[in-house]
């Protein structure tokens, strides 16, 4: 068995990658006084801020990420006393209201959010090829053909 570490294990590499750049945004939080911030909450704050009280539904559309994932990421801020729910107009709906306490962090979230923007922009600039744009065009070839399809294929 030939192991190339730089082209097999791409889940195993990329979550490294993921975590080197989460872990980074975390540090910056802690150094911030932000402890337990946890950096995919910034999205949710954001955007509940600039739109006003959004659905799980639309914030999941809006940050492209599953309606799942953002009802647990919800759900820990609300634990954390971030954000209120609401119920819809449906009763299964549950509407996204920020806290005091998350309009208040909002100074702070602004800068780390424009300090990490521009990290970003550096890291993609040092790159062969920007990593946003290569993580945009993964997500558009697996949105047209998802990877069991792409496997199965191989099996």
């Amino acid at each position: 068995m030939d192991d190339n570490p730089t082209t097999d294990y791409l889940g195993t590499r990329l979550r490294h990658l993921l975590d080197l750049l989460d872990d980074g945004v975390a540090h910056a939080y802690t150094r911030l006084g932000l402890d337990g911030f946890r950096p995919r909450y910034n999205p949710i704050i954001r955007i509940v801020h600039a739109r006003g009280p959004r659905s799980i539904r639309d914030l999941a559309a809006t940050t492209g990420v599953t309606h799942s994932a953002v009802s647990q990421t919800v759900n820990q801020m609300h634990r954390d006393g971030l954000v209120e729910l609401h119920p819809g107009d449906d009763a299964r709906q549950r509407i996204v209201h920020l806290t005091p306490r998350a309009l208040e962090l909002l100074p702070v979230l602004d800068a780390e959010w424009h300090a990490t923007t521009t990290a970003a922009r550096e890291l993609d600039a040092e790159l062969p090829y920007p990593l946003s744009d290569l993580v945009e065009h993964a997500l558009r070839a697996l949105g047209e053909r998802p990877m069991p399809d792409r496997i199965e294929r191989h099996l």
